[in-house]
């Protein structure tokens, strides 16, 4: 009898510890981004045939697995992707973004749509979202970073 108690006080202790590392797990927060500048001096701006300056800190508790830069045109037709699933970036909590995305000298002046997804080790992800303008490079205007 006293062996069965025992027994069962075991089962509950495991199933308690079980129980709190699982409720852990579930209580990593999904990343956070905060997109600090898109475009030079964050004109929300982009030169065709010129990069696009982009920065964001981000906290991922779960660790980055992979960030995603995604830019297409608003009425659809045009879309340039980036991807990072290594490097700097990858495996840390905490950074700080700074990467220049190449925006082809063919791409379509007018509105677009930036997507920017972190994904952690633990499959969580957050998008940040931000509208910009590819218009004609200009000399005058082109900023060596």
């Amino acid at each position: 009898m006293k062996k069965n108690i025992i027994l069962a006080i075991s089962a509950i202790i495991v199933f308690a510890v079980l129980a709190i590392s699982c409720k852990k797990d579930e209580a990593t927060a999904k990343p956070v981004i905060t997109l600090t500048e898109v475009g030079h001096d964050n004109s929300r701006h982009a030169m065709r045939g010129d990069d696009m300056h982009l920065e964001a800190d981000i906290v991922a508790e779960g660790l980055i697995k992979r960030i995603d830069v995604e830019i297409h045109k608003e009425d659809g037709g045009y879309e340039i992707e980036k991807s990072y699933t290594e490097g700097k970036y990858i495996g840390v909590k905490n950074t700080e973004f700074h990467e220049h995305i190449d925006i082809p000298a063919e791409a379509p002046l007018g509105e677009y749509h930036l997507h920017f997804t972190v994904t952690d080790k633990k499959g969580q992800t957050t998008l940040a979202e931000a509208h910009i303008e590819v218009v004609e490079f200009d000399e005058h205007e082109h900023h060596d970073e």
